[in-house]
């Protein structure tokens, strides 16, 4: 029989000192001798058997090199990845200390070095484009940089913008994207880096109730990784920008600002009784202004002034005032 961790909504708990989303104690047992179990069971020591196989090769892996070991098995992908998810759990560690990764996703540029695998990685030499984050953070060791700041960039194309005007060489920073929604590898490089270097890390989202949730997830962890959320969150994330009440003080034309649909309205509301926002004041006042005059508006609405505004007056005039809450 295996004792597993639960995962369920109703195991998960926010825990206001730490700023961050845990599990209970609550467990469930799977066992071979019982019938309905049965099939659970044996995903689950297969999958428990391909990790042993790994570690012992010191090899990483996909989750989806993984679902395609035993396909008839597993049937789904989503079956697999919740098994993993379950024994990392059990065992107490990390995803990726189990040599099993997601695809590369997240991208990092700016004044940040650091030696990756044995190779000398200078984030200022790598093109317009920037650097991969790899999905094993384990093998990045040595972390240097002379950054004031971490800029962490919800959009790609607004992190594109930045990189191609080389914000970095005028303002020392070190600039993020997870390309929207945060995968595990960007949100455990954001964790590392904000461990090592002890600069603050500036959120630029769009002003919309998705935006805020995407900072929340970088900064409280997310109930699917709650088991990992130690490794996984940054506390004291600021909100730069957009935020509702620049619509107004950066005179955003009326056709940027967009209608704000029921769905966007009712996720607004219920936001408001998050924790993350009720501990914040200055967040919930802005939240609360979005709600009220029902108005989104993405982080590109800013170019309807120009392609460069971002990083020519924007981003200036905000950092040069100490505008981020």
């Amino acid at each position: 029989t295996l004792e597993i961790p639960s995962r369920a909504a109703s195991n998960q708990f926010f825990i206001k000192e730490w700023d961050r989303i845990v599990l209970g104690t609550k467990t469930s047992s799977r066992s071979m001798l019982n019938v309905k179990e049965s099939r659970k069971t044996a995903v689950t020591v297969r999958v428990l058997s391909l990790i042993h196989k790994v570690l012992e090769s010191n090899i990483h892996i996909t989750k989806r090199d993984l679902f395609y070991t035993d396909v008839k098995l597993f049937v789904d992908q989503g079956e697999s990845d919740a098994v993993l998810d379950d024994l990392a759990c059990m065992i107490g560690c990390t995803r990726s200390n189990l040599h099993v990764v997601a695809s590369d996703k997240g991208l990092v540029v700016g004044r940040i070095q650091f030696t990756e695998d044995g190779d000398e990685i200078d984030c200022t030499r790598m093109g317009v484009g920037g650097k991969a984050i790899p999905p094993y953070i384990d093998k990045i060791t040595n972390i240097r940089s002379d950054a004031e700041f971490v800029l962490l960039v919800e959009k790609e194309a607004a992190y594109m913008r930045l990189a191609e005007d080389r914000f970095y060489h005028r303002y020392p920073c070190i600039v993020i994207t997870a390309k929207g929604q945060p995968d595990v590898a960007t949100r455990m490089f954001l964790h590392r880096i904000y461990k090592e270097l002890q600069i603050p890390v500036l959120g630029l989202v769009d002003s919309d109730p998705y935006g805020l949730k995407i900072l929340s997830v970088y900064l409280s962890g997310s109930k699917a990784m709650s088991y990992d959320s130690a490794s996984l969150t940054t506390p004291n994330i600021q909100w730069l920008g957009l935020r509702p009440s620049d619509l107004d003080k950066y005179n955003l034309p009326e056709q940027c600002r967009l209608d704000m649909t029921p769905n966007d309205i009712k996720v607004g509301k219920d936001m408001l009784e998050e924790d993350f926002i009720t501990q914040n004041p200055e967040w919930k006042k802005e939240l609360q202004i979005m709600v009220k005059t029902k108005k989104k508006a993405e982080i590109q609405a800013l170019s309807s002034f120009g392609f460069q505004y971002i990083t020519e007056t924007y981003l200036p005039r905000k950092i040069r005032e100490g505008d981020w809450i």
